[in-house]
């Protein structure tokens, strides 16, 4: 854990860098976008750089003045650019010229442009820090790929940090990072935008809603609800259900919905904006969480917040999340995920909104996350500035085939720096030059 007390470095120059984030929503965007926010409000300089959005591409701001770079590459798979490896050198390293940038901190494991960005900050000289937000198993190809990367990212990281500690542990042991470089730092929620509404929700004695936002994806548990919600309405007649989320496993939900009778107490609103978020919350007593994988689980706290008790599956960091009384935990397994609904339909007549609201307040501050990552920022600095050499020294540890790998990626792109080092003193002389010329004659 940081102790946010320690001595500050002064003001910072961040560029925040994901593939993930505005118009997209999500996680990892609300962190970057929320964490911005409070550091410029601490009086740090924040920009941030993403692929574009479709026709969103150049620069924007936002809110307080945050300065946005939709970087002219558009998304090739899951909203991840296209690997190019020094591809993107040329445009990274003019934002980090131009805004005078001290430190770059790269966001989400899966993000091309996170991990490309932190090698060029790297090859510059700069200090770096990564958050890792996801948890990734050990044995499937596509997890195997992306250990890899993950080990040759942080093999140069100066710090790193996870939003759980359940989401550290997994981090160090993919990536073989030293835990003492690994901060604990969880995701907080704007409980001044979710708070509860008892008006818009009907009595218990009438009605027990139920509310699920997720994308309807694997990972979230599709499956599982599609198995937990038939049995729960057979077993508790005053129970209806409203799903919001979008993604390839709608279709078995309204198939379930069909095939069961449930046009009535399975309300489906498809794709849920997050500015509409909270008035979709407000109307239930009871918030389903059914991921198979987790690392913290912002859309918890956000419901919390809202007054609602939650029912989640007991997976990775979500057990850190709210205390025992605000949540029932079960296995991934449809009867349990069942016994546990209805204990929590038992525990409804004991929740006050309003006190676990003011309760969330103390918890998660976004406020108090800028904070202690401020001194993450401050850890990067003192560590010391190492050369080429070191820097090949630990790609090569990464392993025997991979390690020269590594090395190779991290020299060409030493020497692509270089060229457009050359290249921009070269450019300024023919500027001096040309002017020198014209004040002669």
């Amino acid at each position: 854990m940081v102790d946010s007390g320690q001595q500050s470095y002064g003001r910072h120059r961040v560029l925040m860098v994901s593939d993930f984030f505005y118009p997209n929503f999500g996680g990892v965007e609300n962190h970057i976008y929320y964490l911005s926010q409070c550091l410029l409000q601490r009086g740090h300089k924040v920009v941030v750089a993403t692929h574009a959005y479709g026709r969103r591409s150049g620069v924007r701001y936002m809110t307080n003045g945050l300065k946005v770079y939709y970087i002219p590459r558009l998304p090739f798979i899951q909203q991840n650019v296209l690997p190019t490896l020094s591809g993107s050198l040329p445009i990274i390293r003019t934002i980090l010229v131009r805004e005078g940038i001290t430190l770059v901190h790269g966001h989400q494991a899966f993000s091309t442009l996170c991990h490309e960005s932190l090698l060029h900050a790297r090859t510059m000289g700069l200090r770096v820090v990564f958050t890792d937000h996801s948890l990734y198993g050990f044995a499937d190809l596509g997890s195997i790929h992306m250990n890899k990367v993950l080990q040759f990212t942080l093999a140069d990281v100066h710090q790193a940090i996870c939003v759980s500690h359940t989401s550290k542990e997994n981090t160090v042991l993919r990536s073989g990072l030293n835990p003492e470089k690994v901060f604990v730092i969880p995701n907080a929620v704007d409980t001044a935008m979710f708070r509860p509404d008892p008006e818009a929700c009907p009595s218990i004695k009438d009605q027990v809603i139920i509310v699920v936002i997720s994308r309807l994806v694997y990972r979230k548990g599709a499956d599982l609800l599609v198995e937990v919600i038939p049995e729960v309405c057979r077993l508790f007649p005053k129970v209806r259900f409203i799903v919001g989320g979008d993604g390839p496993k709608r279709v078995r939900l309204e198939e379930m919905r069909e095939k069961h009778g449930l046009q009535d107490r399975v309300e489906m609103l498809g794709s849920v904006p997050h500015a509409e978020v909270r008035s979709v919350l407000v109307r239930g007593h009871i918030f389903l969480n059914s991921s198979l994988t987790e690392a913290f689980c912002i859309a918890i706290l956000e419901a919390a917040s809202c007054g609602l008790l939650t029912v989640s599956t007991r997976v990775g960091g979500v057990p850190e999340v709210l205390p025992d009384d605000m949540i029932v935990l079960a296995p991934p397994v449809p009867a349990e995920m069942v016994v546990a609904i209805g204990q929590a339909i038992k525990l409804l007549p004991q929740v006050d909104p309003f006190s676990m609201h003011n309760r969330m307040k103390n918890l998660y501050s976004w406020m108090d996350v800028a904070k202690r990552t401020e001194v993450v920022y401050d850890q990067a600095l003192r560590s010391e500035d190492d050369d080429l050499l070191l820097r090949l020294g630990r790609y090569y540890a990464c392993g025997p085939w991979a390690g020269k790998l590594f090395c190779l990626v991290a020299v060409v792109n030493y020497i692509v720096w270089c060229f457009l080092e050359w290249q921009q003193k070269w450019k300024l002389l023919q500027i001096y030059r040309h002017l020198k010329h014209l004040l002669t004659n």
